[in-house]
């Protein structure tokens, strides 16, 4: 399995189509693509959802499904995602088995722990700023906290929320292993562009 790392791109469709997303990041670079949207009937995910596996086999990349363990498994995804009041990671693990990375976002040491004992492949950690993609996110946590969650787990660990080109080395520098980008690449005049950016920021950065 791809070490998980980098820069991972989730899709929103108030900004942009998520096919359309997937296809300009995808083709800059990006090698880590989450698909998320909060409104889609099942239906609509799993149609998304085959058009974003199919893009991302071309392209060697991996795809993780937000909150939707079904979905994940109906479109052969390569993981899902999983936010503290899903399903319980322990009860996704044993569904899922070894077929599908896991990724829970967590806030605190005690969530982060959790996961990981649970199965967890990799954790999110946010909100790093402020962000108006996900207005349920509560008040920012900080790379500080990041650094904290990284010193006590052993899996992989992402920033997300509000994160720029700006403010990104703050989170790599308290110890990121990649970075989880909403508006400032899907909402972005140039998608292509904006994950280019990022990809060089982290390649200097790495």
């Amino acid at each position: 399995m791809k070490r998980l790392s980098g820069l991972y791109v989730i899709t929103e469709r108030a900004l942009r189509d998520p096919v359309e997303t997937a296809r300009e990041v995808l083709a800059a670079g990006v090698r880590l693509l989450q698909l998320r949207d909060k409104t889609a009937t099942t239906r609509e995910l799993v149609q998304m959802g085959e058009q974003l596996r199919a893009l991302t086999r071309q392209h060697d990349a991996l795809l993780i499904v937000n909150d939707r363990l079904d979905v994940a498994l109906a479109i052969e995804a390569d993981g899902v995602h999983l936010g503290q009041d899903d399903l319980p990671v322990a009860q996704a693990r044993r569904i899922a088995g070894a077929r599908l990375l896991i990724g829970v976002s967590a806030e605190t040491i005690e969530e982060a722990r959790q996961a990981e004992a649970d199965g967890a492949d990799y954790l999110g950690v946010g909100p790093m700023f402020a962000t108006h993609t996900k207005p349920d996110a509560g008040a920012p946590v900080g790379p500080e906290r990041l650094r904290a969650i990284k010193q006590a787990v052993a899996v992989p660990v992402f920033g997300i929320g509000g994160i720029t080109l700006q403010n990104a080395p703050e989170v790599l520098q308290a110890g990121a292993d990649g970075i989880c980008v909403i508006s400032a690449i899907v909402g972005a005049p140039d998608p292509a562009d904006a994950a280019r950016q990022f990809l060089r920021m982290l390649g200097a950065a790495g």
